[in-house]
């Protein structure tokens, strides 16, 4: 069945005064300075008596009460001076009571408690309240009056009567049951409104039953009001939660609920907050035709009688209505289709219950000691609920030993100095404890009436006081509320103590419950869970993927776009593409390549799979399921500025499409939700119903548009990528050709995968501190989250700002150091300020994220700490904002902004400035000029390269490859193995060259030689590298045998191995490396021009690993691998791309270690020359092994 809130359109103007013609007696107060200071001369702009109310003492203890007579519609409220004085309020509380007592605060916007009083004392200051009050009784608290003078009252209330009908339940069998199938018409849409009242805090409202006992009913529990399906009658079936709304409704004041059902869908509220639930379609079908509605007590279908139980409601229904009906009317007039059973009454009586509220460090209430009972005993209890952990509740004497006995809270337990009973009891609720005392033992006893009751009776310690018998406090203070104090089984009167007849206090509320519940509804975003104490929430944000003081702002990037320009590499990451929206964070895989970063997401099948004839089967189904949710998949695809999809279809005598004329065998579903169908392949276009050869005309046979279709019995293929965004995530295949003998089939839907974020890169240039963007208003009234990257060369500028009647929110760049957050939300303007100890106006990418909630304000930029901003505790906490949005400037034209702003993001929806840029005089789109910001990510001699959309690393000048040129190069080699790098032969350059003959070989002669590489091996002697000459001279970089020892003169040189301490060479020889030749790794095959050591160790070859091999600017080793076909290389024997160079694959506990090798040209260091005495130059550099750089040079030098 049913139900949200129905709102009926007010023409009723309800504004007429109220207190103007109420009687004297109508008037109350907690004091008076005299008979002419009396409550009842308090009617606004009157002058009788002595002009209005004073109290006879000016403190927070004065009221002013007014009984209307009736319960009535208060909207509006004026206040005044005392006439002709310097007595006024400037600022006073609202109380509202149906009773007299139990008085509830009224609040605007749920925080703010004070209202503005005067300025003198004649100017009325009149205040609409923001939503009306419904009630019999105002009281008016002072809180601040003029210092120079005392309190001084006069006022009026506006309003309109109120009607309602109203019948209570007494929580055993009373109840109302409607047949809501005989005389009550249904429609489309169904609608229930109602107030209630409770004065138990668990049991069931009401409950709506169809066939086979499926039930949907409201229930409170624990305070809180609960929507709950049920599948059957028995009390043991577990009912299903659809919704929770509401906390503390056990106060004994009137709460709205609507109930609306639209369709499957229906929405609850409770008082000002409404959640929407999607109703189960089996329960639809069975409350379609007959159906009844039972209030107060469950009723029994077969019987009718009510079911008695504990979960019966007890309190008071009011105005109930079904589509219009008033049900309460009927039930008055005893029509057919309502059956009534016990006590029910048509009026609302409550006890009168008078609660003290203890809200600071300062309250506490002394009531009178008590006297020896007849069993020589003390006997005391009460009720007492709060949010905190600790604190002090009660201390008295003990006259028969002499002391004192102390109760109060300790971790939510509690305790009497060393005992602790009880669990929980910083819920809210409503506890009691008794205590009693007996010849030397206190048992203790709490939640009496409850099943879960604690009872303890320990021996415990007495504490002598000695001196003055006030109250101490030697523990935390407690902050809640308590009620039903009894002495000796005497009920204390609270009232008594109010009017100062008995006991004392001090900083109390009597007669009211000043309780909160700060976590319903609950601030706390994405799931966090929410605590708290009597001031103050707390959000756990911990397992929630979210951050700040409400689990707001995402802690993940929302594209693999955004992890790459962080410095991470491929690997797995969670993304969240709308930020702080609602769109949960997933995992995916960020395969970051040289060209683009593409987002991989996986499904449940992406592998190739054989599919054989199936024996009565015409057609074969495949789902697929994803690892992201749908909204998880739609976002990602909308935001990337390309994706694909691969489709594989293998096959023998199973064919796909067939013809474009014809109806297709096979086809797919793609696109949001189920998917549309399909009926083109990978490679084609949409709708064509061809495959990729189609397109391309290259089929197999001409007369058909798919490879398979041809109907072969040899194996063919159509493959190819699916482009088209509005047709992906591909979801279902529906295969129809294999269930033929000798049909088979290979299929293959590969992972999701997208590139390019169109958010990341969006930006606009502005060029004039007079330019801007504006968009409509920024909507962010509890929680607002703004960010983006700048880059400037001004010192200032507002990058943001958005106006309200008094509201505002607004960034700027207030100098070239410093970040500016500043908004006011009616508490007067906050400012949250991050300084950076460089210089922001230095062209490049700074980036910005401020964060406002109902709890504090931060402000983030780059990477530097957070600074934050508390929100006032009780102050205002709605933005409200009603002009537009100007983005690189202000609505005044003033301190704009000079400079790009990219990637803006205000509550996770990424703003459009290209477009809006397009259009509008002053603004460019886009913002070239990424590699100041972003070049130090490309690593080991890469350069950074720009691109419209950001940047990639060019690693060609580079050993190495990979997005950021970090990836290693490294191949095994084994003894035969052989790469050999040709330079240009001497005869190409001569033939091509006019120069003089002396410079013929300019560019082949190397005055210095860069060398760089990384090996692993257990060969020793080894040789590692080696380069020749046209000229006989060569360079070898080799290892040898520990202890052996040769050495020479070198040139200046410097080398360092691994991480140990470069070491520097002054290499006497005076020449130049003359038209080099070739560069070989691995066996050298040409040795003729060697030793007779250095060509036997030549022939051997080299086996292990080489990696990041560079010589000067050639990368042979890179050139071998990556580019065999178009580089100048001879590669014999077994040569094996691999990862043998990468710390990750060196085992700590193997015999082999990677070791790099760097030799670079630099200044004359201090080392000592090495004579030579051979004629191969060499240089001991050290290590287990010793590696030696040989150099040979002949006579010859140009």
């Amino acid at each position: 069945m049913f139900f949200l809130l129905f709102f009926l359109s007010v023409t009723e103007v309800c504004d007429r005064p109220l207190v103007s013609s109420l009687p004297p007696s109508s008037f109350r107060s907690s004091s008076q300075l005299s008979t002419s200071h009396a409550p009842g001369f308090a009617k606004l702009n009157r002058r009788d008596g002595a002009g209005g109310w004073s109290p006879i003492i000016s403190d927070r203890y004065q009221w002013l009460e007014v009984d209307l007579g009736e319960r009535t519609k208060i909207t509006a409220v004026a206040t005044q001076g005392r006439y002709g004085s310097s007595d006024w309020l400037t600022s006073y509380l609202l109380m509202f009571s149906d009773t007299g007592h139990n008085w509830r605060q009224y609040r605007q916007e749920d925080s703010i408690g004070s209202f503005p009083g005067n300025s003198n004392a004649d100017s009325v200051v009149h205040y609409k309240l923001q939503q009306p009050a419904i009630a019999r009784f105002i009281r008016l608290i002072p809180l601040d009056w003029n210092p120079n003078g005392r309190i001084g009252l006069r006022l009026e209330t506006y309003g309109c009567p109120y009607t309602s009908d109203v019948v209570s339940f007494d929580g055993g069998s009373s109840g109302l049951l409607y047949w809501l199938t005989s005389g009550l018409k249904r429609t489309s849409r169904d609608v229930v409104t109602l107030k209630f009242k409770a004065l138990r805090n668990s049991g069931t409202l009401l409950q709506a039953e169809g066939q086979e006992g499926l039930s949907l009913s409201l229930e409170l529990e624990r305070g809180k009001l609960l929507l709950l399906l049920r599948k059957g009658r028995t009390s043991s079936t577990e009912p299903q939660r659809l919704v929770s709304l509401g906390s503390l409704l056990d106060d004994q004041h009137w709460h709205h609920v609507a109930v609306e059902r639209r369709g499957s869908h229906l929405n609850l509220t409770v008082d000002k907050h409404t959640e929407r639930v999607q109703i189960p379609a089996e329960f639809m079908q069975k409350m379609s035709c007959r159906y009844y509605l039972s209030l107060g007590a469950v009723q029994s279908e077969v019987s009718q009688k009510p079911v008695t139980s504990k979960k019966n409601f007890n309190g008071c229904l009011e105005n109930l209505l079904y589509n219009g009906h008033n049900l309460i009317e009927l039930a008055k007039n005893k029509k057919q289709q309502v059956t009534i059973s016990g006590n029910v009454t048509f009026s609302c009586a409550e006890p009168v219950s008078v609660a003290v509220t203890f809200t600071g460090p300062e309250s506490f209430l002394q009531l009178p000691g008590t006297t020896m009972s007849s069993s020589g005993g003390v006997s005391i209890g009460f009720q007492f609920r709060t949010w905190n952990k600790k604190g002090l509740l009660l201390s008295f004497e003990l006259p028969q030993q002499g002391g004192v006995a102390w109760l109060y809270l300790s971790e939510a337990r509690l305790q009497l100095q060393i005992h602790k009973s009880g669990a929980s009891l910083n819920d809210g609720q409503w506890h009691s404890v008794e205590l009693n005392s007996r010849q030397g033992r206190l048992t203790i006893t709490v939640d009496k009436e409850e099943r879960d009751s604690s009872q303890a009776s320990p021996s415990f310690p007495v504490t002598v006081e000695n001196g003055s018998q006030k109250c101490r406090n030697l523990f935390s203070v407690f902050q809640g509320c308590m009620r039903l104090f009894t002495v000796d089984n005497q009920n204390l009167d609270l009232i008594k103590v109010q009017e100062k007849q008995l006991g004392n206090y001090s900083n109390l509320q009597i007669d009211i419950c000043g309780i909160i519940d700060r976590c319903s509804p609950s601030p706390c975003e994405h799931g966090g869970p929410c605590s708290q104490s009597w001031t103050v929430f707390h959000c756990n944000c911990s397992d929630s993927g979210y951050s700040g003081a409400t689990c707001h702002s995402s802690v993940y990037e929302q594209s693999c776009e955004a992890y790459k320009h962080n410095g991470n590499t491929s690997g797995h990451f969670y993304i969240d593409v709308d930020g702080s929206g609602p769109i949960k964070p997933q995992l995916v895989y960020c395969n970051m390549t040289e060209e683009n970063t593409w987002m991989v997401i996986q499904h449940n099948n992406t592998e190739l799979t054989r599919l054989r004839p199936f024996t009565g089967v015409n057609q074969y189904s495949i789902h697929f399921d994803y690892s992201s949710e749908e909204e998880q998949l739609l976002a990602v695809i909308k935001q990337s500025e390309h994706c694909e999809q691969e489709l594989s279809y293998h096959c023998k005598m199973s064919r796909l499409l067939n013809t474009p004329e014809g109806s297709p065998l096979s086809w797919w579903f793609g696109g949001p939700g189920a998917g549309r169908v399909q009926t083109y392949w990978g490679g084609a276009q949409p709708g064509s119903q061809q495959c990729a050869c189609g397109l391309q005309g290259d089929c197999v046979d001409l007369q058909h548009y798919c490879n398979c279709d041809a109907d072969r019995m040899e194996w063919t293929e159509d493959s190819g990528l699916l482009t088209h965004k509005e047709s992906l995530p591909v979801r279902s295949l529906v295969l129809g050709d294999i269930q033929r003998p000798g049909s088979e089939a290979v299929y293959r839907v590969g992972p999701l995968q997208c590139h390019g974020d169109r958010n990341f890169w969006n930006a606009a240039f502005f060029d004039k501190e007079t330019s801007y963007l504006h968009f409509p208003t920024f909507h962010g009234e509890l929680s607002a989250d703004i960010s983006f990257l700048f880059k400037t060369m001004a010192s200032s500028g507002v990058f943001l700002e958005n106006l309200g009647i008094k509201d505002f929110i607004r960034i700027e760049l207030s100098s070239s150091t410093q970040v500016v957050f500043s908004f006011d939300v009616g508490n007067g303007p906050l400012e949250v300020r991050v300084e950076s100890s460089f210089p922001l106006n230095d062209n490049r990418w700074h980036r910005v994220r401020a964060e406002r909630n109902v709890k504090e304000a931060s402000l983030r930029l780059d990477e530097l700490p957070v600074a934050t901003q508390e929100a006032p505790a009780d102050g205002h906490f709605h933005l409200q904002l009603n002009s537009q949005l100007f983005i690189g400037g202000t609505a005044s034209r003033q301190k704009g902004f000079r400079g790009c702003i990219r990637s803006l993001q205000l509550n996770g929806v990424t703003l459009d400035l290209e477009e809006r840029a397009k259009i509008t005089p002053g603004v460019q789109p886009g913002c070239p000029g990424h590699c100041s910001s972003y070049g130090s990510l490309c690593q080991n001699h890469g350069r950074c390269v720009e691109r419209a959309n950001g940047f990639h690393c060019d690693c060609n000048l580079s050993a190495y490859t990979g997005v950021f040129c970090q990836t290693e190069v490294s191949a095994s080699f084994k003894s035969g193995t052989s790469v050999s790098y040709t330079f240009k032969e001497p005869y190409e350059m001569s033939r091509n060259s006019s120069a003089l003959p002396s410079s013929i070989y300019s560019d082949m002669t190397l005055r210095g030689e860069n060398v760089s590489l990384s090996f692993r091996t257990n060969q020793s002697p080894a040789l590692l590298l080696y380069v020749s000459s046209y000229y006989r001279e060569y360079l070898a970089v080799l290892i040898n045998k520990h202890g052996e020892e040769n050495t020479s003169n070198l040139f200046i040189s410097f080398f360092q191995i691994d991480q140990n301490a470069r070491e520097d060479f002054n290499l006497t020889s005076d020449g130049e490396f003359n038209a080099i030749k070739s560069l070989v790794l691995g066996r050298v095959h040409e040795s003729d021009d060697l030793d007779a050591d250095l060509s036997r160790l030549a022939s051997l070859g080299f086996t292990g690993c080489l990696s990041v091999v560079h010589f000067n600017t050639i990368s042979p080793l890179k050139e071998a691998l990556l580019r065999p076909n178009s580089s100048p290389v001879i590669i014999t024997g077994p040569l094996a791309q691999s990862n043998c160079g990468s710390a990750a694959s060196a085992n700590s506990y193997s015999a082999e270690n990677t070791h790099h090798l760097s030799d670079q040209s630099g200044s004359v260091g201090s080392g000592v020359p090495l004579v030579n005495s051979i004629r191969i130059d060499s240089a001991l550099i050290g290590g287990t092994k010793l590696l030696y750089l040989c150099i040979f040079f002949t006579g010859l030098y140009l």
